[in-house]
């Protein structure tokens, strides 16, 4: 087919542009602009979740990978999203370190010192009727304040940046201030909550600190969420 007649083409060239190719090219270019002024480390609102795609947290979207993203930050919904944030905060009247004065009640919480890592000990129990295997671990904060109790979260290897994410691996995060947060690797199988399984308990005379993890078996696993298919019961 001959384009080179067409209304608005040049001589020599393929004829006018089809509308998506038109879209893929200003997509292109709106992306090697963000490249050029954008760094994704320090963009605030730039957020990869634990499938692998990346989320803006600003204008609630997602975005099957990086160029997506940017040439979506360089558009009329982002940048609007971004001006009326800036109005909102200087209407608020907050400074460049994000205190809003005029509101003594407001913590600012501070960068405390951390006084290096607890000591802990983890064991393999499995239990005796249901035949679940799983860990018990034990810490020890001896200099942690009162008040405080250790907090507890697993998070996906998809979450951390620290080594290649790894869909057959989860971790256990243990935080207790001024103690630095320290993580487990766990095979990233559903954790047992039901009866009370999934247990933790601070002692606030020894300063330790317990959590314990049970697994659910293969078959809890393959039918918890088929109706009609209740769990195992106990193993005679």
């Amino acid at each position: 087919m001959d384009y080179q007649n067409r209304a608005g083409s040049k001589f020599g060239g393929g004829g006018v542009a089809s509308q998506s190719a038109t879209n893929a090219d200003r997509r292109e270019r709106l992306r090697k602009l963000a490249l050029e002024t954008i760094d994704l480390d320090k963009d605030p609102y730039f957020f990869k979740n634990h499938v692998g795609s990346f989320e803006c947290r600003l204008c609630l979207t997602v975005h099957q990978n990086d160029g997506s993203y940017l040439a979506h930050t360089q558009g009329r919904k982002h940048q609007t999203n971004l001006a009326r944030r800036a109005a909102r905060e200087q209407k608020e009247g907050k400074d460049r370190d994000g205190v809003i004065p005029g509101l003594p009640n407001v913590q600012v919480r501070r960068n405390m010192i951390k006084i290096g890592r607890p000591g802990y000990k983890v064991t393999k129990i499995r239990d005796q009727v249901t035949r679940q295997n799983g860990l018990l671990f034990q810490m020890q904060f001896p200099e942690l304040p009162p008040g405080n109790a250790p907090r507890v979260r697993f998070m996906s290897a998809f979450e951390q940046k620290i080594e290649e994410p790894d869909k057959n691996w989860q971790f256990l995060l243990i935080a207790a201030e001024p103690y630095e947060t320290i993580s487990f690797k766990l095979q990233a199988r559903e954790v047992d909550r039901k009866d009370g399984r999934f247990w933790t308990w601070f002692d606030e005379d020894s300063k330790e600190f317990w959590v314990q993890v049970l697994f659910k078996t293969e078959r809890d696993e393959r039918y918890s969420n088929v109706p009609g298919l209740a769990p195992s019961g106990p193993r005679r």
